[in-house]
C-alpha cells in the first residue's frame, strides 16, 4: 500500500475502535528515523533528558518511541515486521542500560499486534485513561472528618513529604526511576505551583482528615493542559496531575472526596474530558481510578532497557 492509503486505512480504524481517539497528526520525518514495510509506516525517534532535570523525575533518561501507522488486511503482521526493523536499529544503540526504554504507545481499543509486542518483551505499562464530562451527579460526597481546601505555601514540606511517598510506592511498576535529587527538584516546582496565585483555579488541594492533612491532589486546566487536545478529540480537556492519599487514611474516603472534588472542579470551568496517567500494575490507582469512571485510552507499552540481552 502508498503510505497516504495506509494513513486513511489506519485513521479509519482508530475512528472505529473508539470515538474519542483524534484524527492521527503528521509526523516531522527530520525528527527520527522513517520505516517502513508493506501495509505499514513507523518514525523511530530517540530522547533523552539530564538526571537532574525535572522530566527525569517521571521517565527513563533515554527513551526510543515508535510511531506507527498500520493499513492492510492484516496490520497484526505489518506491525510485527515494524517491530523487527526497530529492533534492528535498537541493536545498533548499545541502550542496553536499565535508564533506557523502548516505548511503543497505542490506542488502547486498537489491539492489532498486542501478541507482537508481547513476543518481544513489552509489556502494557502506563495508560493515559480518559473521563468523559458530565459523569458527576451532583456536588462531591460528604465524607465524615475530611475537609478540602487550597493547599497553602506553608504547607510546602507536607505536599513534598506526600510526593516522596507516592515516588517511592511507583517505582515499583518500572515507569519511575527514583533520583538522588528529587527532594530538591520536588520541592523547586511545588514552590511555584504554591506561588502562582495568579491562577483562576489553584494547582494543588489538601485534604485533611479530622484536621489533619492526609493527602493532595494536583490539577491542570488549559493552557497548562494544553498538550492534552493531541490525545483526545474533546473540545477542552483537563489533567489530573497527581494524587496521593497517606497510607494512614487510606479507605477512609480522602481519596474518594479528592477525586470527586477534583471533578466538580474541571466540570465548573468547562472540560468536556479529564485525563489521568497511572500505572498498569499498580493494584490501588488502577480499580481506583476506573471506579471514578476513567477508561483507559492510550496504553504505553514498555521495554526496559531498551535493548535486551
Amino acid at each position: 500500500m502508498e503510505i497516504d492509503a495506509i494513513a486513511t486505512a489506519h485513521a479509519k480504524r482508530l475512528s472505529v475502535a473508539d470515538a474519542l481517539l483524534p484524527t492521527p497528526p503528521n509526523w516531522d520525518a527530520a525528527a527520527g528515523t522513517e520505516l517502513s514495510v508493506r501495509d505499514g509506516v513507523a518514525l523511530a525517534t530517540r530522547s533523552r533528558v539530564d538526571a537532574g532535570s525535572p522530566e527525569a523525575l517521571w521517565r527513563p533518561l533515554t527513551e526510543y518511541r515508535l510511531n506507527v501507522r498500520l493499513g492492510g488486511a492484516d496490520p497484526g503482521a505489518a506491525f510485527g515486521a515494524l517491530l523487527t526493523e526497530w529492533d534492528q536499529l535498537l541493536e545498533e544503540s548499545e541502550a542496553s542500560d536499565w535508564d533506557s526504554a523502548a516505548v511503543v504507545t497505542r490506542p488502547s481499543r486498537d489491539t492489532v499486534g498486542t501478541s507482537e509486542l508481547l513476543r518481544r518483551g513489552f509489556a502494557p505499562t502506563r495508560v493515559l485513561a480518559v473521563r468523559p464530562a458530565d459523569r458527576l451527579a451532583g456536588g462531591p460526597p460528604e465524607v465524615p472528618g475530611v475537609r478540602i481546601r487550597h493547599a497553602e505555601p506553608s504547607e510546602l514540606n507536607t505536599l513534598v513529604r506526600l510526593q516522596l511517598e507516592l515516588r517511592n510506592y511507583d517505582e515499583q511498576f518500572g515507569v519511575l526511576t527514583r533520583r538522588t535529587d528529587e527532594e530538591r527538584a520536588l520541592t523547586s516546582a511545588t514552590r511555584e505551583l504554591l506561588a502562582d496565585a495568579d491562577s483562576a483555579l489553584p494547582s494543588l488541594w489538601i485534604a485533611e482528615l479530622y484536621g489533619k492533612p492526609l493527602g493532595f491532589v494536583q490539577v491542570e486546566v488549559p493552557p497548562a493542559a494544553g498538550w492534552a487536545d493531541s490525545y483526545v478529540a474533546a473540545g477542552s480537556a483537563g489533567y489530573l496531575a497527581s494524587m496521593h492519599v497517606a497510607e494512614e487514611a487510606r479507605s477512609s474516603g480522602v481519596g474518594s472526596a479528592l477525586a470527586a472534588h477534583a471533578h466538580q472542579l474541571f466540570d465548573e470551568a468547562g472540560m468536556q474530558a479529564v485525563l489521568l496517567h497511572h500505572t498498569l500494575a499498580n493494584p490501588r490507582s488502577t480499580p481506583f481510578w476506573y471506579a471514578q469512571g476513567y477508561r483507559p485510552l492510550w496504553t504505553s507499552w514498555y521495554r526496559r532497557p531498551a535493548v535486551q540481552g
